[in-house]
């Protein structure tokens, strides 16, 4: 099970990886950031819930004790982390804020620690911390970088919604369903943004065109859409949820910082944006605090034989 886990973060990873490049196709055909934000939730979210009301009806099902998690999931989890990070790039240059919404890592390992009394092995610690210095290599955080305290609270925001993701992924029980989580959440997640995002004034003709990023092939914006609709939202997160599940917030949460790793060669391939040396070192270092992160093991504090701690889901805290 858990060479599973690591291999669904892993792809994950890869599938999240294409979410900034297409949405340069988006942005590049005349939608804004937070448009092209909701147009990937909502559309997300429309054909989960299409094709699990075929296929999976049960899914789709929510206690009505359950109404205030699944609230919370759509609003942190999903639409925190998307709206936050969008508007801490307007004020902070995009590696600086990546960087800052990458410090997930470091705030699971310190909340499962501290909050949840959980300890872990050293590896989760040195391979979170080992992840965001390869991270603040790959975004030369030396460079412009730029202290506005407005940006770098909706940062530091944003990273922490990205930590409450994993989190809440790791804590949910079996009667939720992780499909229908994600569906509910994406929807969730577009009604909230709707007021920011105004969808009804987007430029729904930017669909039909043929888009070129700077330096970029030509792609038709539909088939960016789609690709960020299917393969890096809608199969991103069934991965990275389940994944979660399979192994822990806090091992989950580091090996997610592939992302960065991924996004710079999937850029690199579609947006003929290269890397440089900086790049490369810091990616095998994410790589390497990835790898030994996944080494973790959950060490309760309380004796085996005493019942699973609050907030730990059963796959967390099986040996």
């Amino acid at each position: 099970m858990r060479y599973a886990g690591l291999a669904m973060a892993f792809v994950s990873s890869l599938c999240f990886a294409f979410s900034g490049t297409m949405a340069k196709y988006l942005n590049a055909a005349g939608l804004a950031p937070l448009e092209a934000v909701w147009v990937r939730m909502a559309g997300a979210g429309v054909l989960l819930v299409a094709v699990l009301a075929v296929v999976k009806p049960s899914a789709l099902r929510i206690a009505r004790s359950r109404l205030p998690f699944f609230a919370v999931y759509a609003v942190v989890a999903i639409a925190g982390v998307q709206s936050l990070y969008f508007a801490a790039i307007t004020r902070l240059p995009v590696g600086i804020a990546l960087l800052l919404e990458f410090m997930a890592p470091v705030m699971v390992v310190v909340w499962v620690r501290f909050v949840r009394k959980i300890r872990l092995a050293r590896a989760a610690y040195l391979g979170a911390v080992m992840a965001v210095v390869g991270l603040a290599i790959v975004v030369e955080a030396w460079q412009g970088l730029r202290l506005d305290a407005i940006g770098l609270a909706l940062a530091l925001l944003a990273g922490a919604c990205c930590a409450g993701y994993f989190l809440m992924n790791d804590s949910f029980g079996d009667d939720i369903d992780p499909l229908g989580l994600i569906a509910w959440g994406m929807i969730g997640a577009a009604v909230v943004l709707a007021p920011i995002s105004q969808p009804w004034n987007l430029p729904w003709d930017a669909f039909t065109r043929t888009a070129s990023p700077v330096d970029a092939t030509p792609m038709p914006v539909l088939v960016a859409y789609l690709w960020l609709v299917v393969v890096a939202t809608v199969i991103a997160y069934i991965l990275g949820v389940n994944a979660v599940r399979r192994l822990s917030a806090a091992v989950g949460a580091t090996v997610a910082s592939l992302e960065v790793i991924a996004g710079s060669i999937v850029a690199w391939l579609l947006l003929g944006q290269a890397l440089g040396a900086y790049q490369i070192v810091g990616g095998l270092i994410v790589l390497s605090g990835a790898l030994l992160a996944q080494t973790a093991t959950i060490v309760r504090q309380t004796p085996v034989e005493l019942a699973t701690p609050v907030g730990v889901s059963r796959s967390t805290a099986d040996p």
